[in-house]
């Protein structure tokens, strides 16, 4: 007989994924996060987020199967206190690698920080940003000016990429999306699509008048001059989907929306 799946639950501090929490703590057993074979996330897209770094921070990665008790919800499933059993039973695993970011400033110090959605550099000031870009070492852009830049996985491509009128890419697609924000000059470049073994070099030009920010998610470095950006294969990180409602599907269905 196989050894019955080791869960642990974590939820968002907000008062109705807490109210959940308690809800699944009184109907299933539950161990810590260091034992456990399967997590289950309550609360929107940025706590899953913050639940899947975590993973990356402590380099022990199990899958995650979250459920919705925030605003958008895009990288969760649907809340339900009934069936959790069958539902994890059924449900679709995706993986997800995420991009790694090495920023270094105009004083010299670097800062790695991993990007589950996307890496974007910002200017600071009302300057607009000048930046030279790289892929793979050949300069593609030898002067971009914009208020930034972002570049998105595929999980991520339907976030603040697609706000910045970025493409979807589908999951699985292999491919990273390199997306001017607000791109002055080259007027006409609206971007590229490329694939996920590239290496993208971001040389911030006149970086002491005009100052930009990387920021890996929700994490930024200030003043940059220059940012390096690879998917990280290594670091495979694993989302578990409802049949019904997965993160594939959600991609596709996305390029749709009105």
């Amino acid at each position: 007989m196989s050894e019955p799946v080791r869960r642990a639950l974590v939820a968002s501090p907000t008062a109705p994924a807490q109210a959940a929490a308690a809800e699944l703590t009184d109907r299933y057993d539950w161990v810590s996060l260091d034992d456990a074979d399967q997590v289950i996330a309550l609360g929107g897209d940025g706590f899953m987020l913050q639940t899947l770094h975590a993973m990356l921070e402590s380099r022990r990665s199990v899958p995650v199967f979250g459920m919705n008790l925030g605003t958008v919800g895009f990288l969760m499933n649907e809340w339900r206190l009934d069936g959790l059993d069958r539902r994890l039973e059924r449900a679709k695993p995706f993986k997800v690698s995420p991009l790694t970011m090495t920023a270094t400033t105009i004083d010299g110090q670097t800062r790695v920080l991993p990007a589950i959605n996307e890496v974007s550099l910002l200017r600071e000031t009302r300057q607009t940003a000048k930046l030279e870009v790289t892929v793979n070492d050949r300069v593609v852009l030898p002067e971009l000016v914009c208020d930034g830049i972002l570049a998105a996985t595929p999980a991520g491509s339907t976030a603040y990429n697609l706000s910045a009128n970025g493409p979807i890419l589908p999951l699985g697609s292999a491919m990273i999306a390199l997306t001017p924000i607000s791109a002055f000059r080259p007027r006409r470049w609206r971007g590229a699509v490329l694939p996920d073994k590239a290496r993208i070099g971001i040389t911030v030009l006149e970086a002491d008048k005009r100052p930009v920010s990387a920021v890996a998610d929700q994490r930024e470095v200030r003043d940059v001059a220059s940012v390096a950006i690879a998917i990280d294969h290594h670091r495979d990180l694993t989302l578990l989907f409802d049949p019904e409602h997965a993160l594939d599907d959600r991609i596709t269905m996305e390029q749709f929306a009105a």
